[in-house]
């Protein structure tokens, strides 16, 4: 059985290659996934809604000249949010501390 001490060393070992291949990307990635599903952080209640129910069927409304910005104007936000949680996703593996520093962002305490 795999500990959460052999996955410590597993992701130290990935994430202190110098130039990592897409190799070692796609092995972070599965290390990160595997220690999350196995073992879980404790969530603070904060980061959760208190909504009965999700919101639906809202569009965008974001006016911004950058790419991103047009790109999703006037979409709903039901077909981005799955799209930017990829975003994240990738984000986590190959960039912790721009992750990180996003996620400070967007918290409530920011």
């Amino acid at each position: 059985m795999i500990t959460e001490h052999d996955l410590a060393e597993a992701i130290a070992e990935c994430e202190g290659q110098r130039n990592p291949s897409a190799n070692t990307c796609l092995k972070l990635a599965a290390f990160y996934t595997i220690r999350d599903n196995m073992f879980p952080k404790k969530q603070d209640v904060n980061f959760y809604s208190m909504q009965s129910k999700p919101i639906t069927n809202e569009k965008v409304e974001y006016e911004s000249k950058t790419e991103f910005g047009q790109a999703v104007a006037n979409m709903d936000v039901d077909e981005i949010m799955p799209i930017m949680d990829e975003l994240m996703t990738t984000l986590k593996v190959l960039s912790p501390k721009l992750y990180d520093g996003v996620m400070r962002k967007l918290s409530p305490e920011y």
